[in-house]
């Protein structure tokens, strides 16, 4: 496979577990200099120690966050060549969700997409690359029957990539979104009876995730879809919205019937 990312500067937040870290041992062994951050100080150390990475972690949500961890990479690494968007939340619940769980997606799920952009942007324009590798899952090409609030903001973060990759593609920006189904990690298992229902049974390692954006970025892709049968639904979705719909009330039926007959069984 031939990426190109050997001796480049990459950032990998949420990177202490699950997919993120997968991307980091990935791009470590394609001989990529790698920052690792996550909001879990040790499992950013342990990630980092084993692929001969460097520790940052912290928050990379907030403004603050997310401009020191640039500044601790660019100290760290030089120049950022990559950055990986990944961490993400996914808070349960419906439209009766608190405006916490919703601030709370939007904030770590899009708007550290965002924050980051603006600080990266103006470096990448001006020596003519970069790339911007956002984590969406395919609830932003889909849905997410369970979690409203994580379908919206995914919906919102795979908006900003396209508007990323539409608006500078032309100036050397080069923009992958990541559009897995279900990814054996912490998330899905904490993903209830509807990540059960819809997810479980296709999903994948993360490691097939991290394999799938290195094909993606030796492509130069921008959809990324380590779940191959997600674009013939994006098609349907786009194609017969109202079919698409019937069947994805079919499924959220299915679910509440589960639902049901496990609380009677209990």
């Amino acid at each position: 496979m031939s990426t190109g990312l050997a001796g480049q500067g990459v950032v990998v937040t949420g990177a202490g577990h699950g997919i993120g870290a997968a991307l980091a041992e990935a791009f470590a062994a394609e001989g990529a200099r790698v920052v690792v951050n996550d909001l879990d100080a040790d499992a950013a150390e342990q990630v980092a120690t084993r692929i001969g990475g460097i520790p940052a972690p912290g928050d990379a949500a907030t403004a603050e966050g997310v401009a020191a961890l640039v500044a601790a990479a660019r100290s760290a690494l030089g120049r950022i060549d990559v950055y990986c968007a990944n961490a993400g939340v996914a808070p349960t619940g419906g439209a009766d969700a608190s405006p916490g769980a919703w601030a709370t997606a939007w904030d770590v799920n899009v708007m550290a997409h965002v924050r980051a952009a603006e600080l990266l942007l103006p470096d990448w324009l001006e020596r003519g690359e970069g790339r911007f590798v956002a984590t969406v899952s395919a609830a932003g090409l889909l849905t997410m029957l369970g979690s409203a609030p994580y379908a919206v903001s995914k919906h919102g973060a795979l908006a900003f990539a396209e508007w990323l990759a539409a608006s500078y593609r032309h100036r050397g920006l080069r923009v992958h979104a990541v559009c897995p189904q279900g990814v054996r990690t912490r998330m899905l298992a904490d993903s209830g009876p509807a990540g059960e229902a819809l997810l479980a049974r296709s999903a994948v390692e993360p490691a097939a995730v991290a394999e799938a954006l290195l094909r993606g970025i030796e492509a130069e892709t921008f959809l990324v879809l380590p779940h191959p049968e997600v674009a013939g639904y994006y098609a349907a979705r786009a194609a017969e919205p109202d079919r698409w719909l019937d069947g994805m009330n079919r499924l959220q039926q299915n679910i509440d019937r589960h639902v049901g007959e496990k609380g009677r069984a209990q």
